[in-house]
This record gives C-alpha cells, sequence and structure tokens, in this order.
C-alpha cells in the first residue's frame, strides 16, 4: 500500500473521529443529566484526541489531513440527532440510541481500515484507535440499556 492510499484512509478515519466529536458534542448539550452530559463530552474530547494523533501520522507521512469539518453523513447525523432530540424532547433514551447507531458507524469504518495493508506503525495506532472506539460503543450500550430499563420500570 503506497503513502497515497494510507493517507486516504487515515483521513476518512479522521472525519469519522470529527463525525464522533460533533455527535457527542451535540448530544451531551441535549442530554439531561448531568453525568450523562460528561460521558458525552468525554467522548467527544476522546475523539478530539484521535484525530489529532491521526492528523500527526499524517503529516509524518508527508500528507495534509482533512479538514475539520466532518463528513457530510456525519453532518447528517448530527442534524438527526437535532431533529430527533427535538421531537422526543431530548430523552437521554434517544440521545444514547443515536450515540450507539453513531459508535456502530466509528467501528465499521475502523474495520475497513484495518482490512487494509497499514505500514506495521500505522496499523499498531489503528489499532489501538479502534480497541477505544469498542469499549466506547460497549459503555454508550451499557447506558442505552439502563436508560430502557429506567424509562421501563
Amino acid at each position: 500500500m503506497d503513502n497515497k492510499q494510507v493517507i486516504e484512509t487515515l483521513n476518512d478515519l479522521i472525519e469519522n473521529c470529527k463525525d464522533g466529536e460533533f455527535g457527542f458534542t451535540s448530544s451531551a448539550e441535549h442530554a439531561r443529566t448531568g453525568a450523562l452530559k460528561q460521558t458525552f463530552l468525554s467522548r467527544a474530547q476522546d475523539c478530539r484526541q484521535a484525530a489529532e494523533e491521526l492528523r500527526v501520522v499524517v503529516g509524518q507521512l508527508g500528507g495534509r489531513s482533512t479538514p475539520d469539518g466532518g463528513t457530510l453523513a456525519g453532518a447528517a447525523h448530527r442534524g438527526w440527532v437535532a431533529v430527533k432530540g427535538t421531537l422526543a424532547g431530548y430523552s437521554d433514551l434517544n440521545m444514547l440510541e443515536e450515540a450507539e447507531r453513531g459508535e456502530d458507524k466509528a467501528l465499521e469504518r475502523y474495520r475497513k481500515a484495518l482490512e487494509e495493508d497499514l505500514p506495521a506503525d500505522v496499523r499498531v495506532v489503528v489499532q489501538r484507535q479502534y480497541e477505544g472506539a469498542k469499549r466506547n460503543h460497549l459503555q454508550i450500550r451499557e447506558l442505552r440499556d439502563a436508560a430502557r430499563r429506567a424509562d421501563n420500570a
């Protein structure tokens, strides 16, 4: 795999991270509980740090990273969070369900990147971030399940 392809893959992951950051930040704005707001803000910070780490790797490879805007799909996702939140009265359960969908997409993009023939040093970074995304996904799923149980109680 040549550097150009590696840079394209990393830029896709940077966009993925920015989408996550914006999505979690948006969800934090609508969260009803302080604990959930803090969880969303922490996940947004994790996404921001992951994007920065990937930007450094892109620079080391001689490339340029993508702008901070995220993807069109991410913008639609963030817009949907806002619309769904408005329609549902910004329920924490709705925000968690949407956050989990976003994390599903993030995991899918990391898996796709890991299927590529990445240089060993780049693979280590992508694999570590993938493991972090899996932990985030699990945390969001557990919070969503707890919110569902609370709603059904």
